[in-house]
C-alpha cells in the first residue's frame, strides 16, 4: 500500500514501526512538530518526498519485533518512559553539565557561553517536568486504567481533567524543542571544531545523543500515551460508560450476597 504523503508525521510514526529512524535520518520533526504532513515536513525541509516515502516504504518490509505501545497497557508505557527516557535524561543532564564546565573553563567561546546557557534552560525545565509526570499524571493515569479495567469509578483527582496536565505538558514539550533547535543551530549541527579537545568532541557527541533520545521520549508521550490517556477518560466520563459501571458494580454486590 502506498503512503499518503498527506498523513501527518504523528500518524505515519505510529502507524509504521521504526519511522522514527527514518525521520530523525533526514531531520523531519516526527513530536513536537508531528502535527505536519508529510508533504509539508518535507517541503519545509527542502527534502524530496519521494524519497523519505521510499524509505518508509522499505522499512515497512524488514519485520520489526519492537513493542507496539499502541497495544500495550498504559501502565507499562508510563514505565518504559521512566526506566528509558527519565533515568537516561537525568543522568545525561548531570554528567553534561559537568562537561560543559570543564570545557568553557578552556574554550570559552561566544558559542560554546550560549550554548551552555540555553543548555542550564534546558536542564532546568526537563527536571521538574519530569517530577509533574512521575508524582502527578502517570500515576492518576495508571489509577484510571485500572478503575476501569476492574469495572469502577474512576476516582476523581486534584487536576479535574486529564486534559489540564496533559496541555501543559503539551506545552512545555514545545518549549524544549525550541531550545533543542536553538542549541543545534548554534553548536552547527554539535559539529566539533578542528583539533578540538576530547572533552569537546564528548560534550558535543553527548548533546546530539541526547536529542535524539528526548525526540523519542517526546513522541511516545505526545503521540501515544498523552492521546490514550484523554481518549480513556473519555470513555470513562461517558454516561454510557457510567451506567454500565454501575451496572456491574450492582451485579457484582448481589453475587457477594
Amino acid at each position: 500500500m502506498t503512503i499518503d504523503t498527506m498523513k501527518t508525521v504523528r500518524e505515519l510514526v505510529i502507524a509504521i514501526p521504526g519511522a522514527t529512524k527514518i525521520f530523525a535520518q533526514f531531520g523531519i520533526d516526527y513530536c513536537c512538530g508531528g502535527h505536519r504532513s508529510l508533504s509539508d515536513a518535507c517541503r519545509t525541509r527542502s527534502i524530496e518526498v519521494g524519497e523519505v516515502v521510499r524509505s518508509l516504504e522499505a522499512l515497512r518490509q524488514i519485520p520489526d519485533d519492537s513493542r507496539d505501545w499502541r497495544h500495550e497497557s498504559l501502565a507499562s508505557l508510563a514505565e518504559h518512559i521512566i526506566d528509558t527516557h527519565h533515568i537516561f535524561t537525568r543522568n545525561e543532564l548531570d554528567r553534561l553539565a559537568k562537561l560543559f564546565d570543564k570545557v568553557c573553563s578552556r574554550h570559552g567561546n561566544s558559542e560554546l557561553l550560549e550554548a551552555q546557557r540555553l543548555f542550564k534552560r534546558l536542564r532546568g525545565d526537563l527536571i521538574p517536568h519530569m517530577l509533574k509526570e512521575e508524582q502527578v499524571l502517570f500515576p492518576y493515569i495508571e489509577r484510571m486504567e485500572v478503575a476501569l479495567s476492574e469495572q469502577r469509578i474512576v476516582p476523581p483527582t486534584i487536576f479535574g481533567t486529564v486534559r489540564n496536565p496533559v496541555r501543559l505538558l503539551l506545552l512545555e514539550h514545545d518549549a524544549t524543542g525550541d531550545l533543542l533547535i536553538q542549541l543545534r543551530s548554534v553548536t552547527s549541527g554539535y559539529t566539533n571544531p578542528h583539533d578540538s579537545s576530547i572533552n569537546f568532541q564528548a560534550l558535543y557527541q553527548g548533546l546530539a545523543v541526547l536529542e535524539a533520545d528526548l525526540h523519542q521520549h517526546i513522541h511516545l508521550e505526545n503521540n501515544i500515551l498523552f492521546p490514550r490517556a484523554v481518549e480513556m477518560e473519555k470513555k470513562s466520563l461517558n454516561p454510557q460508560s457510567y451506567s454500565m459501571n454501575i451496572a456491574a458494580l450492582e451485579m457484582r454486590a448481589k453475587t457477594a450476597q
